[in-house]
């Protein structure tokens, strides 16, 4: 019964937009300029110091923006993902991995490097931060600590394409299965990016 209870409390508190403990949290935040912002995290414990753990934030993808260039899997079209297909997939980036490719150019599902545990919808841009697995890939810090050098890439299932004669494949829903560091000018979007965030 008491098991039962504290399910309720939780789901109670997840549908307030309130974390507690182990859990997942989301907000809605109307800004000044009119903007809105969506955002959603899962909390861990810290733990102060921990070798495996090393933060991460960066910028995924634009939304109602045109992709610079054909996404993977895109059979050679740009692509838009639309505001309310990313507000709605929110939840889908919550634990998925973050991998990398050598050469820093594309994907590989099974280099898998990191974890996202927060994402966000602020602007035009949807931001997601978590931790790269720092003791497992020694390598990773000294590749991707130079600013403005790194940027991300998403990875997709279950895309739903407005029109498949457009030239530019608008997305209406998707669901978001990981995402890729990778060199910016190798990115679909140029304004992706990825920076290492160090404790206070």
């Amino acid at each position: 019964m008491e098991y039962a209870r504290e399910l309720h409390r939780r789901g109670a508190a997840l549908r307030a937009g309130v974390g507690s403990g182990l859990g997942r949290c989301g907000r809605f935040v109307r800004q000044p300029d009119g903007m809105s912002m969506r955002a959603m995290a899962v909390e861990f414990p810290e733990v102060h110091g921990h070798p495996n753990r090393l933060p991460f934030e960066g910028c995924l993808t634009l939304v109602d923006v045109a992709s610079d260039k054909a996404p993977s899997g895109a059979r050679g079209h740009r692509v838009v993902l639309t505001r309310a297909a990313a507000e709605a997939a929110l939840p889908s980036l919550m634990g998925m991995a973050v991998d990398y490719k050598a050469g820093w150019d594309g994907h590989d599902a099974r280099q898998k490097c990191g974890i996202i545990t927060s994402a966000e919808v602020d602007g035009r841009k949807v931001m997601v931060a978590g931790y790269l697995f720092a003791r497992d890939f020694p390598e990773m810090e000294a590749r991707v600590q130079t600013d403005g050098l790194m940027g991300m890439s998403y990875e997709l299932a279950d895309a739903h394409v407005e029109d498949m004669r457009a030239s530019v494949w608008t997305l209406t829903r998707a669901t978001f299965t990981g995402a890729a560091i990778l060199l910016r000018d190798k990115a679909a979007y140029r304004g992706t990016s990825f920076r290492l965030r160090r404790a206070a």
